[in-house]
């Protein structure tokens, strides 16, 4: 039977004899202080070069040769406009006064029914007077007024069927329209 054996190592042959790395000195390796000595020349060689572009530049002529003057600006006042004769206006016509119209004397009644007096109900015996809600007789019963009632007269007259009817205010501050055949004029109350 056969038995495994280990192959030998290429790199460890007979053949050429191997040094320890630390003790090797190849001329292949550079030597560091050749490049440094290198880099300090060339930096040397910059700097120099720098300083004579600044000392060329700061020697030279500036390109522009002629300076320009100054423009003087002197402000003078707008020319004035001729004076003009000044025109004549009309008179401006004067504005009315308010005259209050003339206060309404209530003590005394007028002759006929009128708006913004008083009237009494008149001429329904004792039946009464129906204030309505609208014109008419087929409006709405608001109540039943008793002879001798007495009532403002706010506007009319209407005419609606059989009768001219007024609008009124009552004292208990009832409003409605009433025939105006059963009512008279009369003087306001307290009077």
């Amino acid at each position: 039977m056969a038995r495994y054996q280990k192959p030998s190592d290429p790199d460890d042959s007979d053949l050429r004899p191997q040094r320890s790395r630390f003790l090797r000195a190849d001329s292949r390796e550079p030597i560091p202080w050749v490049w440094l000595g290198l880099g300090v020349v060339v930096t040397i060689i910059g700097i120099v070069l720098a300083l004579t572009l600044v000392n060329l530049m700061l020697t030279r002529e500036p390109l522009v040769t002629s300076v320009a003057t100054p423009t003087i600006i002197r402000l003078t006042a707008p020319p004035t406009v001729p004076a003009t004769a000044t025109s004549v206006q009309p008179t401006p016509t004067p504005i009315p006064t308010f005259t209050p119209a003339p206060t309404r004397d209530l003590s005394q009644p007028p002759a006929e029914i009128t708006v913004g007096y008083y009237a009494v109900v008149s001429g329904t015996g004792d039946a009464g007077l129906t204030v309505r809600g609208a014109p008419g007789t087929d409006a709405v019963r608001l109540m039943r007024a008793s002879e001798g009632t007495l009532m403002r007269v706010l506007g009319g007259p209407e005419e609606g069927g059989d009768f001219t009817w007024w609008q009124v205010r009552l004292t208990d501050g009832t409003e409605g329209w009433v025939a105006g055949d059963y009512i008279e004029p009369a003087a306001a109350p307290g009077e």
